[in-house]
């Protein structure tokens, strides 16, 4: 144990307890240490273990760096595998990692590996995954590592954020970006962007456009002061998104515009998609050209190349197109078919929710009323703890018409 190998290298090194103590702690503290009935501090241990001219880790029976260093290994790439492949990765990396928990207190090594040992113990609902987390946080602090602290601090705000809980989840960020701000003289760019980045999702989430605009504006200047291209795409994306959600068409045609222009310079295909995704939102729901909606999406669907990603956006759009055409039966179809998302900001999922609102009114127009007035409670039960938004609004509407009152 920790006591006995401090007085085991206290008698080997002839040292007394007053020796040992020093300045820095009593004799009496120390005895207790030795003797098992104290814990010490991280301060205390780094005392002792400097005035006995060894490492922290020999106090405490640490492990040695290669044998980190492989564990670290194994656990990356457990940790970095899909949970579509590996779906009880949390559970591996608990198992890996929890026979060298309580000895990682130093060395990037032992910080990642508690970082990665507190996110699978959260995911999996276990206890003390705070207490492995801080320590974590607490060495990347010291050691200046900006990138893993950021990440931590976005974990802890993304809690709240899968909760829904939008404005918690700001504050947290908020907090511990304070913190990183303060303990960082120097912030790696690429986390720099990552605090941006979040948070102008999380301003855009609790409904501050002009703020979260603001964020992100800063985010985009940043990137191309230091010519990074990183996540301008999920800037422009959101933005856009957020103004058409809002009726600011013209915000909306300049962020697609810079978002096409990105698509096109980086030839990154998410964007073009997306940016065609919306031209066919444009003609459902601005230009009413239901028909030639409908052609340019059966066109992505038919085409075995796609991204299949989208195939939920553009099914819902389809189920829009059809419903509009009178088409009720292949609209139901259509519906039916948009999948589930994984992505948790309430633009997004906005957006999504709205799929019960048009079953609703399809099923209302195919006679199934009972149904229509179940799916459209849905939506609004889905939607209630969105931001406003003109889609919201649709869906309280929708749910007020099928009803046939106006009790909402």
């Amino acid at each position: 144990m920790l006591g006995e190998r401090i007085r085991k290298l206290r008698k080997q090194k002839k040292m007394t307890l007053e020796a040992l103590a020093g300045t820095e702690l009593t004799k009496g503290m120390l005895s207790l240490i030795e003797n098992n009935k104290a814990n010490p501090s991280m301060e205390s241990l780094a005392h002792i273990a400097h005035q006995l001219g060894v490492e922290v880790a020999d106090l405490l029976g640490g492990d040695s760096s290669e044998e980190l260093r492989s564990v670290l290994e194994h656990a990356e790439k457990i940790h970095n595998t899909m949970l579509t492949i590996l779906p009880d990765k949390s559970k591996q990396l608990i198992e890996l990692i929890a026979p060298y928990a309580d000895k990682l207190i130093q060395g990037f090594e032992g910080a990642r590996l508690l970082e990665i040992y507190s996110y699978s113990l959260q995911r999996e609902k276990k206890p003390h995954w705070q207490k492995h987390l801080k320590t974590a946080a607490d060495i990347f602090d010291q050691m200046n590592i900006s990138s893993n602290r950021t990440a931590i601090g976005i974990f802890l705000s993304n809690i709240s954020f899968h909760e829904h809980e939008y404005r918690k989840a700001l504050e947290i960020f908020l907090t511990e970006r304070k913190q990183i701000e303060a303990n960082h003289a120097y912030i790696e760019p690429l986390a720099r962007l990552d605090l941006d980045y979040h948070e102008a999702i999380l301003l855009f989430a609790v409904g501050e456009y002009e703020a979260a605009v603001d964020a992100m504006e800063k985010a985009l200047a940043f990137s191309k002061e230091k010519r990074i291209f990183y996540l301008i795409d999920d800037l422009y994306r959101l933005a856009a998104a957020h103004a058409w959600m809002d009726g600011n068409k013209s915000k909306k045609a300049h962020y697609l515009k810079k978002l096409k222009q990105y698509g096109e310079f980086a030839d990154h295909e998410s964007s073009i998609y997306f940016y065609n995704l919306f031209q066919i939102i444009e003609l459902i729901s601005e230009k009413k050209e239901y028909s030639k909606a409908l052609d340019n999406i059966d066109s992505f669907l038919s085409d075995p190349e796609r991204m299949e990603d989208y195939d939920t956006w553009f099914n819902l759009e389809k189920g829009k197109a059809l419903y509009y055409l009178g088409r009720y039966n292949e609209a139901l179809q259509a519906i039916e078919k948009v999948g589930s998302i994984d992505n948790h900001h309430p633009i997004d999922l906005t957006n999504h929710y709205i799929k019960d609102t048009f079953k609703a009114l399809i099923l209302s127009e195919l006679g199934r009323h009972k149904e229509a007035i179940a799916s459209a409670e849905t939506a609004v039960r889905n939607l209630e703890p969105m931001p406003d938004s003109q889609l919201k609004q649709f869906s309280v509407e929708t749910l007020r018409k099928v009803r046939g009152d106006r009790s909402l």
